[in-house]
């Protein structure tokens, strides 16, 4: 159970730098920095592998670049479903 928590809150701590890196966290709210902390560090984990630094078990390099992709491409689709 304390796993669990403590995976939330890295991932949330992701989802906040890739926001803050892209200037549009501040937009998503936390549940979506921490959906895109989650999801930024399985996709960034996929492709760049397991280096770096580790930290409830989420390799925090790869992991913020998963991340930072992430919340662009939300981002992108959401500006492009506003038009």
């Amino acid at each position: 159970m304390f796993h669990l928590i403590w995976v939330l809150i890295v991932g949330a701590v992701i989802g906040a730098i890739a926001g803050a890196v892209t200037k549009h966290g501040g937009s998503m709210g936390w549940i979506a920095n921490i959906v895109a902390g989650l999801v930024g560090s399985w996709l960034g984990e996929l492709v760049l592998g397991s280096w770096g630094p580790n930290v409830a078990g989420m390799a925090l390099i790869p992991s913020i670049i998963g991340a930072v992709v992430v919340v662009i491409l939300v981002s992108w689709l959401l500006s492009r479903a506003d038009r």
